[in-house]
């Protein structure tokens, strides 16, 4: 009877051990789960910008605004057809 109770006994720590892993397990789980979507919240956030981003480049690199800021900042103008000199090959 003393060895049986002793297994019986072993079987039960094992299975309260088992239990309190798969709780431990669940519970890491959970964590990284919310960790996921936090960074997924982060990724898509950073999308955002980077599309905001590609569109306010896209703005400033346009053919009017560099005229604009050559004329303006560095005194450049396009020459008249008599100031326009031809070079040949």
């Amino acid at each position: 009877m003393n060895t049986r109770a002793s297994v019986i006994g072993v079987l039960l720590v094992l299975i309260f051990i088992s239990a309190i892993g798969v709780v431990y397990s669940k519970h890491v789980s959970r964590g990284l789960f919310v960790e996921s979507r936090r960074l997924q919240a982060t990724i898509d956030e950073l999308n955002i910008d980077w599309g905001r981003l590609q569109l306010e480049q896209s703005t400033w690199a346009t053919h009017s605004r560099v005229e604009q800021l050559a004329s303006e900042r560095l005194g450049m103008f396009v020459p008249d057809f008599k100031q326009r000199v031809m070079v040949a090959k």
